[in-house]
């Protein structure tokens, strides 16, 4: 006669925990996934958004609210290694003709405003004949016009920025000039301060005579050597998130 075999108890009644544990292992997952999403460095975000046009990214900066102007300069100083030869470009989007103070004309900022590579990134090279009085540090209404439109790109371009003074070699190595060069550097970063770009994305130098760009035995050169420049350090930046 044949025995009825005994089942142990529970073993029809326990085969839910084997779906209970999956369910809480991917709860468990998807928490984790949460949390690590959450603890990402914002400023890592920050320069992501800069890339959005190319990985499709429905950001502020890739939704068309980037000025149309400011995405064609931005473009253009993408590519240190070219800015030669987009020199005439940059210049015009920049300033277009028709937000250019009346004070200047089209020759006067194409003789006074370079758009130069450095080995950090881009240089925008103006004169003091663009910013400020002769011998003076306070910018004139027409320099603030101009850093307007500078302005305006590094508001989008979140790359680091160094203020730098430069004088002529007239008077040499003397202090004031070492102190004009920075206090006129100070002046076009505090500029940019007053319009809310944060503090910690800029450098300031004041380098009197040294490095010239121009020859000083001329008075056309030595008016090229009174300068600053707005130097975006977008080498450096662009090589940390594209390695």
């Amino acid at each position: 006669m044949a025995r009825k075999r005994k089942s142990s108890p529970g073993a029809a009644g326990d085969g839910w925990l084997v779906t209970f544990g999956d369910l809480v292992t991917l709860l468990l997952t998807f928490f984790v996934l949460l949390l690590s999403m959450s603890s990402m460095d914002r400023s890592v975000l920050t320069r992501i958004t800069f890339f959005a046009d190319d990985v499709g990214f429905l950001t502020n900066r890739s939704a068309g609210l980037i000025p149309q102007r400011v995405r064609l300069v931005i473009d253009a100083l993408d590519k240190p290694w070219e800015v030669l030869e987009k020199q005439k470009r940059i210049k015009d989007l920049l300033f277009p003709e028709d937000e250019l103070p009346p004070e200047i004309s089209r020759s006067t900022l194409d003789a006074n405003l370079q758009v130069l590579a450095r080995p950090e990134g881009v240089a925008l090279v103006l004169t003091d004949a663009l910013l400020f009085p002769s011998g003076g540090s306070r910018l004139s209404d027409a320099a603030r016009k101009m850093l307007d439109s500078v302005y305006d790109v590094l508001l989008f371009m979140p790359a680091p920025v160094n203020v730098s003074g430069y004088t002529d070699d007239v008077g040499g190595d003397a202090a004031a000039n070492y102190v004009l060069s920075g206090e006129r550097a100070l002046a076009v970063l505090e500029y940019f301060l007053t319009r809310g770009l944060p503090p910690e994305r800029f450098s300031v130098s004041g380098y009197g005579p040294a490095w010239p760009i121009a020859d000083n035995a001329t008075e056309a050169g030595r008016a090229q050597n009174r300068r600053v420049e707005i130097l975006l350090k977008t080498t450096p930046w662009l090589g940390a998130y594209v390695q």
